[in-house]
């Protein structure tokens, strides 16, 4: 099984999958596409799907698209819990993964992922506050009502593709210095201190390509972490 990915400093969409597998235990190959140079449209085009990572291949099969990657990973892996078993939990958790996908949009334009740098808190107008507070109130929903219940620190207990899902939006309030509560708060460091999370991260702080679209010109209070 091979993924191909963009730069773990910046590519939200790759991050996903990528944590997902590993934090699952699930066996992959890494194929790393540098984002915005000259080998990444020919690479990307090499594996006959989308025009955009991740990719997933295994074997004869080819998924482009994040949530169909983790289905067919849920498909593939049946033993492996890619979502909760209870089918209450488990439709929740598709639910706000699907949400995840299509919305938060201004969350998402504003505050590009670089897991190099933390900036300082600003006002980053109504739209992204609006989709803050949605989040905040998804995760509250999902903890109390699932995830306090099955114990664990993530969303539904066990880290989940729920939790991959909405792993690059703990990045954003992160690194954007987003101010939220205690509980969002704890479910976040669960999240940034999970060890594939931290493979990640560590492995973007090494990467020597700069992607000059995400890198916001605004100040800084440090590094990502630390």
């Amino acid at each position: 099984m091979k993924l191909a990915i963009g730069n773990k400093a910046y590519s939200s969409w790759s991050l996903r999958p990528w944590i997902l597998l590993r934090a699952l235990g699930v066996p992959f190959e890494e194929d790393l596409i540098p984002l915005d140079t000259p080998e990444f449209r020919p690479r990307v085009e090499a594996y006959g799907a989308g025009r955009t990572v991740p990719i997933l291949v295994d074997g004869d099969v080819t998924v482009w698209e994040t949530v169909a990657i983790m289905e067919y990973v849920a498909d593939r892996f049946p033993e492996k819990a890619v979502w909760p078993a209870d089918i209450a939990a488990r439709a929740f958790a598709r639910t706000i993964a699907s949400e995840m996908h299509a919305g938060f949009r201004a969350l998402r334009s504003a505050c590009p992922m670089n897991l190099r740098k933390r900036y300082a808190a600003k006002d980053r107008g109504a739209d992204v506050a609006q989709d803050v507070a949605r989040v905040v109130h998804l995760w509250r929903e999902a903890r109390e009502r699932f995830g306090a219940k099955a114990g664990g620190p993530f969303l539904f207990g066990a880290f989940t593709a729920a939790d991959a899902m909405f792993a690059p939006v703990v990045t954003r309030l992160r690194g954007y210095s987003i101010e939220v509560d205690a509980d969002t708060r704890a479910y976040m460091d669960a999240v940034l201190d999970h060890p594939a999370f931290v493979e990640w991260q560590q492995a973007g702080m090494a990467e020597p390509w700069i992607v000059a679209h995400d890198e916001v010109d605004e100040p800084q209070v440090g590094p990502f972490r630390g």
